[in-house]
């Protein structure tokens, strides 16, 4: 069942990656097939990251009251409708708004995740298996460069590609949300709730061989008496250690974005600002990105050898390096070398932040709290390009990488200020009453 639980995820949080990514695909394409520019360009790329930062704030919360399940599922159907009609935009404002609605449903996709895959992994391989999930997910970035290749400047049976790539996202996700619908409730959140008979009835499903007299109810955080449809989450998150752990997570996702985002959704318009055509910055671009799946495998054996906290920290040091040097190096090869490397530690990173930032908050506010932080990831993310593309086009892309480097040092500050560690420990170790 944690097999399944992994692919499940995985291939739900691909189409969120899918999403963000369609981004820079999409404004590429507009802004040289149809001279989309200025403002209309800056808010297709900060669209769909607004509507991930309302949905991340607002529906991931449903999480600790509806349950993990119901969440999914509600997710998944919001954004395939949106992603659907979006296809048919009949112009850059309705795309706009199709791409903002859509955001509202898989912007909660990933803390939801989160939250699910540290509810109902063992301690043992928590880290392990939810970079296992995080890499389904990341497949997404090359898959999707490699198809706006043959898309983007193209028509399948008369309709532009980039409507194509938008009808992909919807009836993948329609796939995805089927094959969720057979995973079991988190028996962690069933517990908090009172429901301790169907609680048991899932625990039985994670187990490889249960029997009736071993088969005992998940463990819960000590402060965790009231049931969570009752307990008020700014309660629980206002006190000790949980407020300065709620405040690094908000830093940390304000300035996090502008490395990880600033270079997934605007590294080919930073080729293009270099002189490059189109097609040959979607090249560079989609070499660059095979990097994203690459660095994800190499997180599976990272988060057992390394404490989480470190290698937070670390990844941004090389996310940040490498990233300059793909701004600055002028030979082809070079750049997608560095391209490569950026994404690749992108990735360590991003699967080390998302198991670490699960494991630090209890049980009956953990969707919360990681949702209400991370949507200030999207919020960040939505302002970039008017942030960084004016750097970009009055300075160059020099100059934009060192506001992502300062960025990017605020991030690192955070976590070694605040967080704890969390590597081989329960979760009711890390989460005290």
């Amino acid at each position: 069942m944690h097999r399944r639980v992994v692919v499940a995820v995985g291939l739900g949080l691909f189409f969120e990656i899918y999403e963000i990514f369609l981004s820079s695909t999409i404004s590429t394409t507009l802004k040289t097939q149809y001279a989309l520019g200025g403002t209309e360009l800056k808010l297709l790329l900060s669209s769909t990251f607004l509507g991930m930062f309302i949905g991340s704030a607002l529906l991931s919360g449903l999480a600790d009251r509806i349950g993990r399940r119901r969440a999914f599922l509600f997710n998944l159907i919001w954004f395939s409708l949106w992603s659907l009609i979006g296809a048919f935009s009949v112009s850059p404002l309705m795309l706009v708004a199709t791409r903002f609605l859509a955001g509202l449903g898989v912007g909660a996709e990933y803390p939801v995740a989160d939250a699910y895959l540290s509810d109902v992994l063992p301690k043992s391989d928590r880290g392990r298996l939810a970079a296992w999930a995080y890499t389904c997910s990341f497949v997404a970035v090359p898959v999707l460069g490699f198809m706006s290749l043959g898309l983007t400047e193209h028509s399948l049976l008369g309709i532009p590609g980039w409507r194509v790539l938008l009808v992909i996202g919807s009836v993948g996700a329609v796939a995805v949300m089927l094959l969720r619908r057979g995973l079991p409730e988190s028996p962690r959140w069933l517990a908090g709730v009172g429901r301790s008979d169907e609680a048991m009835a899932a625990l039985r499903r994670f187990e490889t061989n249960p029997t009736p007299a071993t088969v005992t109810a998940p463990p819960r955080e000590p402060a965790s008496t009231t049931p969570v449809g009752t307990t008020k989450p700014w309660q629980r998150l206002g006190i000790s250690p949980y407020r300065q752990r709620l405040g690094m997570l908000a830093v940390f996702h304000v300035f996090q974005s502008f490395g990880y985002y600033g270079f997934g959704t605007l590294a080919a318009l930073v080729l293009v600002s270099r002189g490059y055509d189109v097609t040959t910055s979607l090249l560079y671009t989609s070499l660059s990105y095979l990097g994203y799946p690459v660095g994800s495998v190499l997180a599976i054996p990272l988060l057992r050898w390394f404490e989480r906290k470190y290698l937070v920290m670390a990844s941004i040091g090389a996310l940040a390096a490498f990233g300059l040097l793909f701004a600055t190096v002028p030979q082809t090869v070079l750049i997608v070398v560095f391209g490569f490397l950026t994404t690749a530690t992108s990735n360590v990173f991003s699967n080390v932040y998302h198991v670490y930032q699960a494991e630090i908050f209890p049980t009956d506010v953990r969707a919360t709290a990681v949702g209400l932080t991370y949507s200030l990831s999207r919020l960040s993310s939505a302002a970039l390009p008017f942030v960084l593309i004016p750097v970009l086009d009055d300075y160059g892309a020099t100059a934009m990488f060192g506001v992502v480097l300062g960025a990017l040092a605020i991030a690192t500050a955070s976590v070694a200020w605040v967080g704890p560690k969390t590597s081989r420990r329960n979760l009711e170790e890390i989460n005290p009453a």
